[in-house]
């Protein structure tokens, strides 16, 4: 999104220049340069990532309830091109790895555990996230008896409209939102909207690179935060206009 918005920015400022408009050419220009330089040299990924991630950099400790929910959201699916399996994508692996290390712990509590993950074939690729990644998850040690499959939702507000009424038929006293670092705020938003009072946990936290010459990665982690702002952006918007799913009051559980 943001080179698209850089490369429009050049080409705008070209026809200007063909144009004999030069102010305005080089005044494109030069918004351009500073774009290229701010987003692609590190300090506004960093900025932008630094302000959804800071409630989450350090975990808080967790007091483990009688019938705990570890919800884990999907980050999504690949198809692996040689043998056409679908497998977690690349992004997914830290998000299992934190669920099942918070399994671990709170079987070692003695408290009951579950672990529910949310996530739908939203790339169509023929299997839901919540099975691939119910499989890895046995794989690294959860048992299949304590794992809750949500296979519907397609984004992060599915993922809260179709996890709550799993949460409250298993009647989970203490519900841990597993997610990446910049990801955390927004999940909280719709989790918090449909009654769900959870932990947030971050599984991995992302940030700018530093560079004198600018980075494809930036932007790549520049477009990322945005996406963010965006998703609560809208949430804003549609609660403004009445437009939301009607809110559930906290503690419905």
């Amino acid at each position: 999104m943001t080179l698209n918005i850089l490369l429009v920015l050049i080409l705008l400022a070209i026809v200007l220049a063909l144009l004999k408009w030069r102010r305005c050419s080089r005044v494109l220009m030069s918004l351009a340069l500073i774009l290229l330089l701010v987003i692609g040299c590190g300090p506004v990924p960093t900025w932008l990532l630094k302000r959804l991630q800071a409630a989450y950099a350090v975990d808080a400790p967790i007091a483990w309830g009688q019938r705990n929910v570890i919800v884990l959201l999907g980050a999504g699916t690949v198809r692996v091109a040689d043998t056409g399996s679908v497998e977690a994508s690349l992004y997914a692996y830290g998000r299992i790895n934190k669920a099942a290390a918070l399994y671990r712990a709170c079987k070692q509590s003695g408290q009951l555990c579950k672990v529910e993950v949310s996530g739908g074939d939203a790339r169509a690729l023929g299997r839901p996230e919540a099975a691939i990644y119910g499989e890895q998850l046995q794989r690294l040690g959860v048992d299949a008896a304590d794992l809750l499959l949500e296979s519907r939702s397609m984004n992060t507000w599915q993922n809260a409209q179709f996890s709550a009424p799993l949460l409250k038929a298993y009647g989970a006293d203490r519900v841990l939102l597993v997610s990446s670092g910049f990801h955390l705020r927004r999940g909280m938003l719709y989790f918090t909207h449909f009654g769900i009072p959870a932990t947030p946990v971050r599984a991995d936290y992302v940030s700018g690179v530093a560079s004198w010459w600018p980075l494809s990665y930036n932007f790549a982690m520049a477009d990322l935060a945005l996406h963010e702002y965006a998703g609560i952006a809208q949430n804003q918007v549609y609660e403004a206009m009445g437009w939301n799913v009607q809110a559930t009051k906290p503690g419905a559980l």
